[in-house]
């Protein structure tokens, strides 16, 4: 266990709390997860790297940890409100293809983008789909006290519950406007708990239910999948900001239905602000939006986002540039550069290598300290953006041996999570998609140019330099790595 306590953000009580866990030795941890009809965006990706931050900070800290991120694969309508058609059903229409093709299509894309971006894979990825006798059960409980039938399927009534909305505060008039009004409702902020299907609907995915052949609402699905694997009240829920206003709120209304009590679930409901792109690519409602692909096809390694991120606090907006994204990737070479660096000094027989020297009180003391900056940084509601300047004085540090800094890196890669230990320059050299050549190709004319250069052609050397330019690839003449894709 580390000095410092942890310090987050609650946006329930809209402050700071100290984090006092139900139980250190298991912690637990409700992320919502994504919607697998498309590809996730970029911004989608922003909350799983925040939470990633989370789970590593509390693991580094010595809680034990179970984190549930669920995926929905049924249930979520084209608005947050209630309102419109099932993503999935809608996907499926569209695309003519079997909705459980897609949900699997997806899902395996979203792991995958996961491990791209370094995100530690979850205790369990719960489906929807594997949990509708449950959702039926837990509707079944709740129905009698505080729900009631309509033509379109069961709804919940918020009036209920004590201080509806109070995540949100949109208890008042202008709040319940937020919701789509729907006919025979009893209050504007009411919800589908289950939706049946219209006469003559053709679906994909339905269940016998006592309300009628039909789909779960997406919010019944949280409430459910959080219980059953964390408990009726557990630690840590976390989302987007967005889910703020309306899913999460829904979210506790059942629970507390549920419960019979006010408690809403989770002790800290924690959410991640926007990732803004001005180009207005980060919605799929349009069709065009950025992924974590549309990153690497432009030549960047997506850890270079997961670094742009962690450059802000969670609960900042953030914008997406390609400047921005660049002068990440900048940034992120010259740590592989220090730290392949240090590899090399401290590797045995290296003949460059510094001497081993046993740790002197003054050497422990400097690791201390920065391994408790660290700790300060990060106790202070994940604030990665002080500690990422820790870690550049951390590797400049020439009080300390190479074995020395590398070692107390491992505190950072533990938080951080940009595998900087094992990351290798030449694993930053991502080959765009507009690239005509490939990595072969380039050496191979790259030798032609030596070999010009040892003959003093001199105009055949540059004309070779200019000819890869061309093609998108910037010669680096005195750098170890010799040549690399020119990205943007």
């Amino acid at each position: 266990m580390t000095t410092h306590a942890l310090t987050l953000y609650n946006s329930l009580t809209r402050r700071l709390e100290p984090f006092a866990p139900i139980d250190p030795a298991n912690v637990g941890l409700y992320s919502c997860g994504p919607t697998v009809y498309n590809y996730a965006h970029i911004g989608n990706l922003r909350a799983y790297v925040f939470t990633d931050t989370l789970s590593r900070t509390l693991t580094w800290k010595g809680f034990g940890l179970t984190h549930i991120v669920n995926i929905t694969d049924v249930g979520h309508l084209t608005s947050d409100a209630d309102a419109g058609d099932d993503k999935m059903e809608a996907a499926a229409r569209t695309s003519g293809q079997d909705i459980w093709a897609i949900a699997r299509h997806y899902t395996e894309a979203f792991k995958r983008n996961l491990i791209d971006l370094h995100i530690r894979t979850p205790t369990r990825f719960p489906l929807a789909t594997d949990h509708i006798a449950e959702m039926i059960a837990f509707a079944e409980a709740i129905a009698p006290e505080h729900c009631y039938l309509l033509e379109d399927g069961l709804y919940f009534d918020t009036s209920t519950v004590p201080d509806y909305g109070r995540l949100a505060r949109s208890n008042d008039d202008a709040g319940e406007s937020r919701i789509d009004p729907v006919a025979g409702k009893r209050h504007p902020q009411d919800f589908a708990i289950w939706r049946t299907s219209a006469p003559g609907e053709m679906r994909q995915m339905e269940w016998d239910s006592p309300w009628g052949r039909g789909a779960p609402g997406w919010h019944l699905e949280c409430s459910v999948m959080s219980q059953k694997y964390l408990g009726p009240q557990f630690d840590i829920h976390t989302g987007g900001i967005d889910h703020r206003e309306i899913h999460h709120p829904n979210e506790i209304a059942q629970n507390q239905a549920r419960c019979g009590c006010a408690d809403t679930g989770a002790n800290l409901w924690m959410h991640n602000n926007f990732l803004v792109e001005r180009s207005g690519k980060m919605s799929k409602s349009g069709g065009e939006f950025t992924t974590l692909q549309t990153l690497i096809d432009r030549g960047f390694h997506p850890l270079a986002y997961r670094l742009m991120c962690l450059q802000a606090q969670y609960r900042s907006e953030l914008e997406f540039s390609w400047d921005n994204l660049a002068a990440a990737t900048t940034r992120l070479k010259r740590l592989a550069l220090t730290v392949q660096a240090l590899r090399d000094r401290a590797a045995p027989g290296n003949s460059a290598s510094d001497p081993a020297k046993p740790a002197t009180d003054a050497v422990r003391a400097l690791l201390a300290g920065y391994r408790d900056r660290l700790d300060i940084a990060v106790c202070d509601d994940l604030a990665t953006p002080r500690a990422l300047p820790v870690l550049d004085e951390l590797l400049a540090d020439k009080r300390l041996s190479p074995a020395d800094r590398l070692a107390a890196l491992a505190d950072f890669d533990a938080v951080l999570g940009l595998d900087l230990a094992a990351l290798r320059r030449e694993d930053l050299r991502v080959r765009p998609a507009s690239a005509t050549l490939d990595a072969a190709a380039v050496d191979e004319r790259l030798a032609e140019r030596r070999a010009a250069r040892a003959a003093k052609d001199f105009p055949r050397s540059d004309a070779i330099r200019d000819d890869l330019a061309s093609a998108g690839v910037d010669v680096m003449d005195g750098d170890p790595l010799g040549w690399d894709w020119r990205i943007g």
